[in-house]
This record gives structure tokens, sequence and C-alpha cells, in this order.
């Protein structure tokens, strides 16, 4: 007789009762992937691992070589226990993160970093941290993200922000609530001062206020318009940040999207399945969202203005990253990953969060000039000029930057993985950091699942 199941791959993953490493299958099941997991002590166990199946047959196609980085910690008790990071590490780190606090003026019940009362670090310690964080890249970070508990209750954030931009970080974010946004007019001012080259991370779980009483535990809609709209009359860029519940809001994601396309200065949106750890518990594993079922949503709520097909997986962390970028042209959006086969142009792709037309233009160019005109990129670079505007290239930085903040929309779904859907395999290549005060990067799932109590 045949299994009721396909095995498709192996890892490890931790038994949810002891709490220890275990084997594990990822098998298919009714279209839909899920964890298979084998503990001596406990017997098997089986974990959703992706609502449509289909989407971990498309990753292998993003797969390219990961940057080589430098480790600080050794090799001792293996994945995931020695973050630091240490050798066994697949990918440098794309947004390194900081917490500046760990007070919070909410208490959320989902909040990964079980926020409230807490310290605010120096202003000393955060500029090790960064300095620490360029280091480790070779002097040119990508991606810095200031976030907490809520780090507009640092007394210092201002100072922490020019810091940032004085280290001259690719890109900043501010990772927040929007509450003091909400009421303070000079700061959303002070922020369109760190422009280009900065933008706001604002927490937007709906249009709903059942979403914010669910997962934030009070009623905050009216409060994030009110953010919203000061940031927007500002002109400083946003992404929305949508942590999404079974349940709660996941009837809401083609709402969030089409709102986002209709405000100016939103910049795109990032979904995030709502995580079991800090706050979060397991009581409601039966009803987890994944990547791929808010990807299905997406195209099934948006009535196809983006379809999943348009959302790929990211070439520096495939497992747990998906993006799309859309280009307005003649008043309507349209997906670049819907005109070019993004898996065909790789090597032009960096591997970076901040996955952007530009700098595939930019590499297409470089690479036309080595290895001349009958290369793959002379094609890319024609298809490219059938969404962007003409001369956008030799425009100023500043004049692109404002084309992007109100011409261009992203949209990328972030899945983080906690204890219960764990993988050994994918948590190698997860390329979002946590810059520790004792200087260390650690991967933001295993920071949250195994070493934040170590602070």
């Amino acid at each position: 007789m045949l299994r009721d199941y396909v095995f498709f791959d192996a890892t490890r993953s931790f038994c949810s009762s002891c709490h220890e490493l275990c084997d594990a299958k990822v098998i298919i099941k009714n279209g839909s992937a899920y964890l298979l997991k084998t503990c001596p002590a406990h017997g098997e166990e089986l974990e959703l691992f992706e609502e449509d199946a289909s989407y971990l047959f498309e990753t292998h196609k993003y797969l390219k070589p990961g940057n080589r980085l430098k480790a600080d910690t050794p090799i001792r008790r293996g994945c995931p226990f020695d973050c630091g990071l240490c050798p066994d590490h697949e990918q440098h780190t794309c947004i390194g993160l900081i917490e500046v606090t760990q007070a919070c003026d909410l208490v959320c019940p989902v909040c990964y970093a079980d926020a409230g009362r807490g310290e605010h670090l120096p202003l000393d310690r955060i500029e090790a941290m960064m300095d620490f964080y360029k280091a480790r890249e070779g002097g040119k970070p990508e991606i810095l993200q200031v976030s907490g508990g809520e780090p507009t209750s640092h007394p210092q954030i201002e100072e922490i922000l020019k810091l940032a931009k004085k280290k001259r970080f690719k890109y900043v974010m501010l990772n927040t609530n929007g509450l003091r946004v909400s009421e303070d007019k000079d700061l959303a001012a002070f922020l369109r001062s760190l422009t280009p080259g900065f933008e706001v991370y604002l927490q937007f779980d709906g249009l709903k206020e059942k979403a914010y009483q669910k997962l934030r535990g009070r009623k905050l809609l009216e409060v994030k318009l009110a953010a919203i709209e000061n940031l927007r009359a500002a002109g400083v860029p946003i992404t929305l940040v949508s942590t999404i519940a079974r349940g709660v809001n996941d009837d809401q994601i083609g709402e969030l999207v089409k709102f986002g396309l209709a405000t100016d200065h939103i910049r795109g949106i990032n979904f995030q399945p709502v995580a079991y750890f800090g706050r979060g518990t397991g009581e409601n594993l039966e009803n987890r969202v994944t990547l791929s079922g808010i990807r299905r949503e997406i195209e099934r709520q948006t009535g196809g203005i983006f379809k999943k097909d348009d959302i790929v997986p990211l070439p520096c962390d495939v497992d747990r990253v998906a993006v799309t970028y859309a280009v307005k042209k003649d008043g309507d959006y349209i997906p670049i990953t819907s005109k070019i086969q993004v898996d065909n142009y790789l090597e032009l792709i960096d591997n970076t969060m901040d996955f952007r037309a530009e700098d595939l233009v930019k590499n297409a160019i470089a690479k036309s000039i080595t290895k001349g005109i009958g290369c793959d990129c002379v094609r890319l670079m024609d298809e490219l000029a059938t969404i962007l505007p003409e001369g956008y290239m030799k425009w100023t930085p500043q004049r692109r930057a404002d084309f992007i903040n109100t011409n261009t929309f992203r949209i990328t779904i972030s899945s983080f993985v906690d204890e219960y859907n764990f993988d050994a395999k994918s948590i190698r290549r997860e390329c979002v950091h946590v810059i520790t005060p004792d200087l260390k990067r650690i991967p933001f799932s295993t920071y949250n699942m195994l070493h934040r109590g170590r602070r």
C-alpha cells in the first residue's frame, strides 16, 4: 500500500514536548507541505509548513550562492545554538536590527520581544553596535532597522537616527507602532529630513478594529490612520507591516494592498505570518498562516492586480521571503516580475532585501560592459525600459527617490520560524539579524526562540 504523502525533503526541527532537536521530513499531502517530526522520546508530530506546496517547487529556481561572512562564534553544539554568526551560516546580514529600548507604550499579545517596561540602551552602546554591523559587512552595510520595544520612546531617538545617517547605511528604517508619530507632527517633519535613504516601518494590521483588539490589545485604527496622515503630509516614505493571523485579519490582505496602492508615500507592505514566540503561544497552531498562503490570498483578494506568480522567492532567502516590486505606469501598477523572468538574471541580483529595479539596471550595465552586447543583460535593459521612465538612470538621486516614493510599490512576505515550524535547513539562510549589545549577529528567528534571554 502507498503512503498518504510524498516525501519531499529532510531537515531537523524541534519536538514541541521536550524542546530537543529531532529529525523531520518535509512531506506533501493534499496540496500542502508539512513537517513530519520524529522525536525518540515523544514519537511523531505533524506541523504545517506551507499551505501551498507548489511554492516549494519554485524556490530552487531562485537559489544562488550566499555572500561570504566573517564568523564571530565557533561551531560547538550546531545550528541553531551557535548563533553569533557561526561559520555554518550561509548568508550575510541583509537587515541589521538594533533594539534601542525594551520599553513600549503597548502590550501586544503577540509581541515577539515581550516588551513593556524596560531600559533604554545608551547612545555610546548603540553606536558600538552600528560600528560592529558596518565592520562585519566590510564597511558597506545595507539596511539598518532601528527597533525596540518602541524606539520612539527612547529619549534620544532623534540623535540615534542622525547617527545612523551619519554612519552612511544604505537604508535606515524606523520600526514603530506609530503612537507618538500620530500626535507629534514635529517628529514627522524631522523624519523627512532623513530622506532619501530612510523610511518608517509602520505596524499596521488592518482596516478594522478587531485586528488591533486581538493582536495589539486595544483599538488603534484611528491612531494608525493619524500616523499615516502626519507622515504623508511631511513626505516621509512608509512601509506598512502587517502581522497576519487566521480568523483575525487574513480576510483583509487584499484591502491592505489596495489601501497602500491608493495612499501617497506608502512605498509598500510587508506581510508577516504570526510567529509563536515571545508573548505568542502555540494554542492556535492548527490555524497557522504561511508565506504561500498569504501569496495565494493576495491574488484572490486583489482580483489579480498581483498574481501569486508575480510574488517570487527572494534569492538571498528563498525559503522565508517572497517579493514583488511594481511601478506605476498610466495610472496602473505593473509588477516588474510580470515583465521579466527574475530567475533568468540571478547573477544581476544582489543578495539583499533592498530589491530594486534600478539596481538591476546598474548591474546589467556593468555586465554589458564586461561581456559585450550579446549578453542577456541587454535584453533585461530592454525589458525594464518598458516599465521605468525614460532617462530614469540619469536623474538625480533625489528625483529618483521622489519617484520611488510616489510611483512604486513593494510587497514582501517575511515568514519567521518558531519552535513548532523550525527548519534547520532554511534557518541557515535567514538574513534578518539582530545586532546584540554584546556585539553578536543572531538570526531574528533563533534570537527570539533561544537567545533573547541571554541579554
